[in-house]
Order: structure tokens, then C-alpha cells, then sequence
């Protein structure tokens, strides 16, 4: 019987449609919850039913090392000037497993925008990699595979 081990989390790539970016170092996939929603008709019983309510899908948060590379500022930059409509884009993480050639999951984010952008703290005491964080806001997490 074949082995089925789960994936590593520290093997992924994240592709975001035409907005090249160099690796990531850290990618945080919110979670998704349905609202539950009491209701109870008039003449039934005296015990409360459940109805599923709104989706809400959280954010992404993509950590990577500063480069000379303003792809990702300039899309955050963007949707300051309101071009949040034109400005919507697939994110797609594809995980793969300890000797693959092809991702064992994937996950794809619709209709992500960037919502927050950090540039990171300096500090002339440190030695750290400068890391800037980006969070996309989105209309539906899937994993197809």
C-alpha cells in the first residue's frame, strides 16, 4: 500500500496573473467560514434552525524579501487611486511534495487586490533581509487540487 505523507509547507510557489514577483518566504492563507443564521417559522417547533448565511473568505498575506523590483508597490500604489476594478487578479499557490515535479494542492484566490502594504522596520542595529508584507483582499478561496 502506498504512503501518503502530508505536504511540507515550506514548498510553494505563488503566481499572481501578469505581475511578476521573485519567491516568497511566507504565505498566510485566511480562512473561509459561512455564517450561521438562527431561524425558526411560526408554528414550528421551539428548537432553532440553522441556515447558512454570507461566505467570508480572509485575507493573504505574502511576506518576501525587498528587491529592486516595484511590482508589487505599484499595484498596492494603484488601488489608492481608486483602479481597485481593473485591478483585480487570479493568485494561484501551488504546493508541491518532497520530489515532484507537479503541485500535490493548489490553491487559487479570485478577484485579489492588494489592501495593506508594509514595507518593514529598519533598524542600523540588525542584520535581517528587509521584508515587505502585502495583504490581498479576495472574493473566494478554492483548492482544486
Amino acid at each position: 500500500m502506498a504512503r501518503t505523507d502530508p505536504l511540507r509547507n515550506f514548498r510553494f510557489k505563488l503566481s499572481i496573473d501578469s505581475i511578476q514577483v521573485a519567491s516568497f518566504s511566507e504565505v498566510a492563507i485566511g480562512e473561509t467560514t459561512t455564517d450561521a443564521i438562527d431561524y425558526r417559522e411560526g408554528d414550528a417547533p421551539t428548537f432553532v434552525r440553522k441556515l447558512p448565511g454570507l461566505n467570508k473568505f480572509g485575507t493573504i498575506t505574502l511576506k518576501k524579501g525587498v528587491t529592486s523590483s516595484l511590482d508589487l508597490y505599484n499595484w498596492h500604489n494603484q488601488v489608492l487611486t481608486n483602479q481597485v476594478k481593473t485591478l483585480r487578479r487570479k493568485v494561484q499557490i501551488d504546493v508541491w511534495g518532497e520530489d515532484d515535479d507537479q503541485p500535490k494542492a493548489t490553491f487559487i484566490a479570485r478577484e485579489a487586490w492588494p489592501t495593506k502594504y508594509d514595507p518593514s522596520d529598519l533598524s542600523a542595529k540588525g542584520n535581517e533581509v528587509l521584508i515587505e508584507t502585502l495583504e490581498l483582499a479576495n472574493e473566494g478561496i478554492e483548492r482544486t487540487k
